[in-house]
């Protein structure tokens, strides 16, 4: 399939997913290539452009033409990633300067989330750029939303049309203070409750929106039932036929729909060096999809 003018985008052989080439994202792109991206992105979830070479400021650039960038507070003046040349910009590593690590999530493997899920507005878009990768894992894995809902049995279909599930910050039920440490993470209070059938802002398609590292619960359901029916969904948007695994070259440039995706991270050894940058744009508060079985 080719998109305007250069692109081309290539559908993976996978759950969600293509590759596109033919375009420089640092070079500045036409408002039909940004069309042609938008599309692929509507159609694809998730978008992978191999070998680019980016700057920070390309970067900011591409991501501003999707909307506002949310700006992080949270480690502001403690960390390197916070003399970045926009306050939105998050570095995901694992090198240290002084003992201290310069960018957040520096170790280990991470659980199935969507950015921002614990907020009334949860980010629409997530873009990470590679600078470097270890020879093994630290991979992103890729869920396809759409389809967990598309395979899920109508019997919690119909059971779950109107319910909502409580999201909070690292605070999924399965999260233990242990992860906390590995990943650098303090526990924050951001926490709020979305349904858990949401229905994509543009596509209107319904959307299984609960993630195993930020949902907490599912509301108006006495807890034993509710965290039974909560690990039977995780289980599900979590199976390998409903997921891309994405190994990293340096200069990958991966953008991808927070609203229709999962994602989480691979373990990967903990003497190499990995340094990704990852900008956001901020997105609305997902509305129900209030579904029903056919």
């Amino acid at each position: 399939m080719t998109g305007s003018g250069k692109i081309n985008i290539e559908p993976l052989a996978a759950p969600t997913g293509a590759r596109v080439t033919g375009v420089k994202i640092g070079t500045g792109l036409s408002e039909a290539e940004y069309a042609a991206i938008h599309q692929a992105w509507l159609d694809h979830q998730v978008l992978v452009f191999p070998d680019q070479d980016m700057t920070e400021a390309d970067q900011i650039a591409f991501t501003k033409h999707w909307g506002d960038m949310p700006i992080r507070k949270r480690y502001a003046g403690r960390r390197e990633e916070s003399r970045r040349s926009h306050e939105s910009i998050m570095l995901i590593s694992n090198i240290r300067e002084n003992g201290e690590p310069i960018g957040s999530l520096p170790d280990g493997d991470m659980m199935f989330h969507s950015d921002g899920q614990y907020d009334e507005h949860p980010y629409r878009y997530t873009m990470l750029y590679a600078l470097e990768v270890p020879s093994s894992g630290g991979n992103t894995l890729f869920a396809n939303l759409y389809k967990a809902y598309e395979t899920l049995t109508p019997d919690l279909k119909n059971r779950l049309a109107d319910v909502e599930a409580q999201h909070g910050y690292y605070a999924g039920r399965h999260v233990t203070p242990e992860i906390l440490k590995t990943l650098g993470i303090e526990r924050v209070a951001d926490n709020w409750a979305h349904p858990i059938f949401t229905a994509h802002e543009e596509t209107g398609r319904p959307v299984l929106y609960v993630s195993r590292l930020l949902t907490q619960g599912i509301r108006g359901l006495l807890e034993e039932e509710g965290n039974d029916i909560l690990d039977q969904l995780l289980d599900h948007v979590e199976r390998d036929d409903l997921v891309y695994e994405h190994v990293w070259s340096p200069g990958d440039f991966v953008i991808w729909d927070n609203r229709c995706l999962n994602h989480a991270r691979t373990d990967f050894p903990g003497g190499e060096r990995r340094l990704l940058r990852r900008t956001t744009v901020q997105g609305v508060r997902p509305e129900a999809a209030f579904a029903t079985a056919a």
